[in-house]
């Protein structure tokens, strides 16, 4: 068993013990589908996740969104979002970052599916005043394997008992923001 297949595992049992009854997960065809309507590939592992654990419903806050949709869904977000940064002289929305889960308040979490790592970014746009979007994009976590691996341990930023902790990182200003937003558009 690789670190991934372990990761995988444990993401599974994790998400079946919290409760609520999942989606089916998905197929290698809604695999394919999703990625040709995102213009390229899932994140290795995001996809994985997927086609082995359930189609959303499980995670931070249980609210994973589903592969596919209109609307809430990873392709329906990504598609939405994408269209309306497109040609705007303030793109919101870089290429290749799929929203994967809404914290409410308008804020997602993301993956970037360009990076190698899958890291996984925070869209804050409630502090927005206007001109550049980079002002409200974070870095949650270097790799999307890491910010499982948070999930796992009960130790991210938006857990209830984490503001007590002095070990608990916030999400950092994404460094690569104002690059990847300029070339959006």
């Amino acid at each position: 068993m690789t670190d991934t297949d372990d990761l995988v595992h444990r993401v599974a049992v994790r998400a079946a013990s919290d409760g609520e009854r999942l989606p089916r997960p998905v197929g290698d065809d809604q695999i394919t589908e999703a990625e040709g309507r995102l213009g390229f590939p899932l994140h290795p592992l995001l996809a994985r996740l997927y086609r082995e654990v359930a189609d959303g419903g499980f995670g931070p806050d249980h609210q994973l969104l589903p592969l596919l949709g209109p609307g809430s869904s990873v392709t329906g977000e990504y598609l939405a979002r994408r269209e309306a940064s497109v040609g705007a002289e303030h793109p919101e929305w870089p290429e290749g970052v799929v929203p994967i889960l809404t914290w409410g308040c308008a804020m997602y979490a993301g993956v970037d599916c360009l990076s190698a790592d899958g890291q996984v970014l925070l869209f804050e746009p409630n502090p927005y005043s206007g001109g550049s979007w980079e002002e409200c994009w974070f870095q949650d976590s270097s790799s999307l394997v890491a910010w499982w691996e948070t999930w796992l341990a009960g130790t991210g930023w938006y857990e209830e008992d984490s503001f007590s902790g002095d070990d608990v990182v916030g999400p950092l200003p994404w460094a690569q923001a104002a690059n990847r937003l300029s070339s959006s558009a």
